[in-house]
């Protein structure tokens, strides 16, 4: 592939094409976010594994609350195009 195809397959973007790509953005902040969730979480199981349970509730919760963010950006996507 040539510089000049790339530019050219560029320039043919249509909208719905900067919103997947905007999405797909949206989408890196929560995958990382859920990772942090649940590392955070085993870590505090393993040192006090006597409030697994409660731990766990709050790491469901967490990542109710980052998966949100996911959600808002897939809906901005429809909404602004």
């Amino acid at each position: 592939m040539s510089l000049t195809y790339l530019a050219q397959e560029a320039q043919e973007i249509t909208g719905a094409g900067y919103g997947a790509i905007g999405y797909g953005l949206a989408a890196i902040g929560p995958g990382i976010g859920v990772g942090i969730v649940v590392g955070k979480a085993i870590e505090g199981i393993a040192r006090q594994p006597e409030l697994a349970g409660q731990i766990r509730t709050n790491m469901f919760l967490g990542i109710a609350f980052t998966e949100a963010l996911a959600l808002i950006g897939l809906v901005a996507g429809f909404v602004f195009a």
